[in-house]
């Protein structure tokens, strides 16, 4: 990304839509979509019919549609909100309701008053700000969605209970929506129509998957990242293919990671995170567990859980812990709880056996040697056997 675009340079927030604009954490990877919508979007903004302000992004749940939505409130400097449609919206959702105003402590008068709240679509309308409309699909009532189509002109208005609002020129619509789910129904033609950029997302490819969980979780570790996104990715498709209507995506494979990087049993989470995401149905269950055995993935798996648990903290072959005793003798085995205990890494010069020769050690002297051949022992503190011990099962 480039960067920030206002689109009205003119225009300036109050303090209330300052603090609506979505901020992108240091986590955030832009993405293609993200690109090209903003390109798209820039290069169309001031081309009067050929203006791109209603955007349709339609993909599998977890695939990073409402995460797209809030990007582009934080790439066009635009405030966010959004609206979540239901099976029983009515109109008064989209436009509004005038409700009753409850009376002041001391009013004795009797007298009720009415007063007009206005929807988040129409507080989204009329001051230019990005609204993200999910699930249209599941609306019944086909008076809200002509209201909805109306909103969605370029030159559209709301006929409101109290006044009459027009389309604010920075008012961007987004449009996201699942596929094949229960309640789903195809979105509605005359509102599709109005779409003017439309993204299909679906599972990215595991490299990118990588990147991401990397930069949400700080893990990184690039076999058990590959891995558990390799997967993922069966998951997903065997999902899709046997018509299991749960899904594998992002959101799944990030937890998952970050069950595994606490130092969770990684066999062990894919049901907690994974599988029972996608259903718990026994006969689904055995659908998905067979699909992991016939690509090898089971043992896969559980050789992963073996590495990552086959050394407990203090137990790595690098480090050598001493326990001191009250008398001052030391021994390198005790109970694990000594709060005497002292961890020495060897030194990388001190691989082999002492009586080990070789003609280019003749002469040389270790550094880690006093001037009468007395080794010295380095201590080291907890972060840095973490840190070797992670080392270690990277590049095993």
């Amino acid at each position: 990304m480039k960067g920030t675009c206002i689109l009205s340079p003119a225009r300036q927030l109050t303090e209330e839509e300052q603090s609506l604009v979505w901020q992108k954490t240091p986590s955030h990877i832009g993405s293609e979509a993200e690109e090209r919508i903003y390109q798209e979007v820039v290069r169309n903004w001031n081309r009067g019919e050929m203006k791109i302000s209603t955007i349709l992004l339609e993909g599998d749940a977890g695939s990073g549609k409402t995460q797209l939505a809030k990007a582009l409130s934080a790439d066009f400097n635009l405030p966010y909100t959004k609206v979540t449609c239901f099976a029983d919206m009515d109109k008064s959702d989209v436009l509004g309701s005038i409700l009753p105003v409850l009376p002041e402590k001391d009013d004795i008068s009797g007298k009720i008053e009415y007063q007009y709240y206005p929807s988040e679509i129409v507080r989204a309308y009329e001051n230019g700000w990005l609204l993200e409309i999910q699930e249209p699909t599941v609306i019944r009532d086909a008076a809200v969605l002509m209201a909805l189509n109306s909103a969605l002109e370029p030159d559209g208005s709301l006929n409101l209970p109290t006044r009459i609002v027009h389309r604010h020129p920075d008012f961007i619509v987004v449009i996201t929506t699942n596929r094949g789910y229960n309640g789903y129904r195809p979105l509605n033609e005359a509102l599709r129509d109005r779409v003017q950029h439309a993204e299909k997302l679906d599972l990215p490819p595991k490299a990118v998957m990588m990147e991401r969980a990397e930069a949400k979780t700080g893990y990184h570790s690039e076999n058990v990242l590959s891995l558990l996104g390799e997967t993922i990715i069966l998951m997903d498709e065997t999902a899709r293919a046997n018509a299991i209507k749960g899904v594998a995506g992002m959101r799944s494979y990030i937890f998952w990671i970050d069950a595994v990087a606490s130092g969770a049993s990684v066999k062990n989470t894919l049901y907690h995170k994974v599988l029972y995401k996608i259903t718990t149905d026994p006969q689904e269950l055995a659908i998905l567990e067979q699909a992991l055995a016939s690509h090898g993935l089971t043992d896969k798996l559980a050789e992963l859980d073996t590495v990552c648990h086959s050394h407990s903290d203090g137990e790595n072959p690098e480090v050598m812990e001493l326990h001191i005793s009250e008398s001052g003798e030391y021994t390198a085995e005790a109970d694990k709880a000594d709060k005497n205990a002292i961890r020495l890494r060897k030194s990388a010069d001190s691989e082999g056996h002492s009586d080990t020769s070789c003609d280019k050690n003749t002469d040389v002297s270790s550094n880690d040697n006093g001037e009468d051949g007395t080794p010295f022992y380095h201590e080291s503190d907890k972060s840095d056997t973490i840190e070797l011990q992670k080392k270690n099962f990277v590049n095993s």
